[in-house]
């Protein structure tokens, strides 16, 4: 587990330090998504989780879920091209998930990615902690919708 900012990161994840996104390959090619626990954070309590529509389409950079919390609105955006293959249905009803268990119960979708190099422009490992302190400096977080 890597700490940075009081802000905990599983290293046996990938992560978009852009978007603050985590994905976890999963044993049949798909790919679990959630946001990290400084995003979660950082939202406020979250009031509503809307999912792209199961077998959609999505692209690098675009939205492929939509979340409402206390003090952010806006889009959980991809790393990379793909298909929605299922949404945690119990953020439906329970989408205060998203804070209490941001890297377990509160996962967002699973995925599967449109070409084989998805992982190459995700961070690990050992790398996340200056990826996220040299993010966190540029101060960029702060101009997201």
């Amino acid at each position: 587990m890597t700490t940075s900012d009081d802000t905990e990161f599983p290293e046996h994840l990938l992560y978009d330090i852009e978007n603050q996104i985590w994905y976890q390959p999963l044993d049949d090619g798909t790919i679990r998504v959630g946001f990290t626990k400084w995003a979660a954070n950082l939202m406020g309590e979250i009031l509503v989780f809307t999912p792209k529509r199961l077998k959609f389409d999505f692209e690098k950079d675009r939205s492929f879920a939509v979340v409402e919390g206390g003090k952010w609105v806006g889009s959980a955006r991809a790393a990379f091209d793909g298909v929605v293959v299922s949404h945690n249905q119990r953020l439906d009803r329970h989408p205060e998930l998203l804070n209490q268990d941001p890297y377990g119960e509160g996962w967002m979708l699973v995925v599967r990615p449109g070409h084989q190099d998805w992982r190459d422009q995700l961070v690990r490992g050992e790398s996340i902690q200056p990826a996220f302190e040299a993010w966190i400096a540029t101060g960029s977080y702060m101009d997201r919708s």
